[in-house]
Parts: C-alpha cells; structure tokens; sequence
C-alpha cells in the first residue's frame, strides 16, 4: 500500500481525532480517501477478510469515507505514516457498539492489528465511555481471532460462522 504523505498534516486536523497506538495511528477517512479505499476493497487480498466481496467504487463511497458520522466512525490505519488498513467502530447502545478492521496482506502478522485495536478500545472506554465493545471474525480466519485475543478480547458465542467477541471494560477502569 502507499505512503499518503501530503495528507499527514490533514490527517491530525480531521475532526480533531487520531487514535494513536504504539506501533499505529488511526486517522479517519474522508473523501480523499475514496480512491485508495475503493481500490482495497477491490482487491481480492483485502476483501477476502472482508465479507468476501469486491465493493462498488458507490457503495465505498457511501459506507466507508466518513459518510455515515456519528453512528459509523471510519479510520485508516497507519504504520509509519503509510496506510496499511481500514478500522471503523460503530455505535450499538448508549455505552456499547463494535468494532471491525481489516489490514492489508503486507501489514499482517506484525502485530498492527492488535495495537490499532487497543488504540481503538483506549478511545472508545476513555473518551467516550463505552463499557462493552464486541468484534466477529469468521472461525476460519484464526490469525485474526488470535491478533483479537491478543488486544484484550474473549470469545462469548461460537455458534455461527462468525465467533463473537467481546471486551467489557472492568468498573473505574475505561480503556
């Protein structure tokens, strides 16, 4: 995936929030986002984690550049200021909802994923005080199950083809 580089500046001034991880920064997509996110969830080694089905250039548009505000909260994932990734949080309850991400096949196996997802679980338990965020990667995708595990969740159900997975925050303690 490519460096981004002129949008660095942008990316801090969005909203005014850029999850910062150790290893990642989540910075939320906008409408110049569209060509490279278009262009991932195109691509057969992207979307294999992702429902499986090349997405529409329209219905990328529509679901995964910041359109959807405040219900669907939608980042790129960054390491070392290059995009490697799209996470987004959606909102379930006054204090719960989810969270989904799929990394590029480069970005894998490196610990990213976990780490974007703490950043993820920081924000969502400090800032805005959610007190259970759940996640469902398909059973068969076990690197992701694992990098979920490592970033603090627990499976809760296993009976579909999708695990549930869930991360409550302890009582005092938020992210």
């Amino acid at each position: 995936m490519r460096a981004l580089p002129s949008r660095i500046g942008e990316w801090l001034m969005v909203d005014g929030v850029a999850l910062d991880g150790v290893l990642t920064r989540l910075v939320p997509t906008t409408e110049d986002d569209l060509d490279l996110l278009a262009q991932w969830f195109a691509s057969p080694d992207f979307v294999e984690r992702w429902g499986g089905v090349p997405k529409s250039r329209d219905e990328v548009a529509e679901k995964y550049v910041g359109r959807r505000r405040p219900r669907v909260e939608s980042f790129l994932v960054l390491a070392q200021s290059t995009p490697v990734g799209y996470a987004q949080y959606w909102h379930a309850g006054v204090a719960e909802g989810g969270i989904d991400m799929v990394l590029g096949p480069e970005a894998r196996g490196r610990g990213l994923g976990p780490d974007a997802a703490r950043a993820l679980l920081a924000h969502l338990g400090g800032n805005l005080g959610w007190r259970r965020v759940t996640v469902d990667p398909v059973r068969g995708n076990v690197r992701a199950v694992r990098a979920w595990e490592k970033a603090g969740f627990r499976q809760v159900s296993s009976e579909a083809e999708n695990l549930l997975m869930e991360f409550s925050f302890s009582e005092g303690r938020q992210g």
